[in-house]
């Protein structure tokens, strides 16, 4: 357990990569998307997709902190295991941190009409109609989707080299076409948007969970045989 806390204590060593950026980043795209709220002359709800822009910053994330600090954690002979699941607790943590800013931003926004301007960057039709809790699982389970993704494919280039991501990107590329040729062969698109229709943000949470969970001990069978 210290070993796993030093690994978060050394992923923080530079807090602008893990804390600096996202709120920047996120800081940024909200007055940028108020700005553009408050020129749109129209006295009813606006709503815009900024609020992505972190969990886009996130898969950069991911990556950055498997390729930067991993060949510093094997220096100091700190096992892969710590090293991952201090690296998956700190981001952990901050997804957490992240989430309570949305859902405090959710409020304010809703308190004030919208900042003032009918503005709605924090309050995303569908995601957040439904309860608090499941709005705060659909943004943390995002956040960590995002990350873990990006950790992987760090882990895999860690592990083979360029082929090997390349290799794993068209694969996964070419798996997901195939999927989408079956469903046209086959006629199910009508299935699968039923079944899209019938889920609440809550119900996405929790597939998103379970392939989180996937994607996470994929990422950490893959770093068990990563070189610096």
């Amino acid at each position: 357990m210290s070993r796993t806390v030093a690994v978060a204590r050394m992923q923080l060593i530079n807090k602008w990569t893990y804390i600096g950026w996202p709120l920047t980043i996120l800081a940024a795209s909200f007055l940028m998307s108020l700005a553009i709220f408050a020129l749109i002359p129209v006295n009813e709800g606006k709503y815009g997709g900024g609020s992505q822009a972190p969990l886009w910053y996130f898969l950069v994330l991911g990556i950055q902190s498997m390729t930067l600090a991993f060949p510093f954690s094997q220096g100091l002979s700190i096992s892969r295991r710590a090293f991952y699941l201090g690296t998956l607790g700190i981001f952990s943590l901050i997804a957490v941190g992240m989430t309570v800013l949305y859902m405090l931003g959710g409020v304010i926004e809703r308190a004030t009409n919208g900042w003032g301007v009918y503005g709605f960057f924090f309050t995303i039709p569908w995601v957040t109609d439904g309860p608090w809790y499941s709005t705060a699982a659909f943004f943390f389970v995002l956040m960590m989707f995002m990350f873990i993704i990006g950790f992987w494919f760090a882990t895999i280039f860690k592990r083979w080299g360029t082929t090997g991501t390349l290799v794993s990107t068209l694969g996964t590329a070419v798996a997901l076409i195939g999927v989408g040729a079956l469903t046209t062969l086959l006629q199910g698109w009508g299935h699968v948007g039923g079944w899209f229709a019938q889920q609440t943000p809550l119900s996405i949470s929790g597939w998103a969970a379970l392939l989180c969970v996937v994607l996470a001990a994929g990422s950490y069978a893959t770093l068990r045989r990563a070189t610096p």
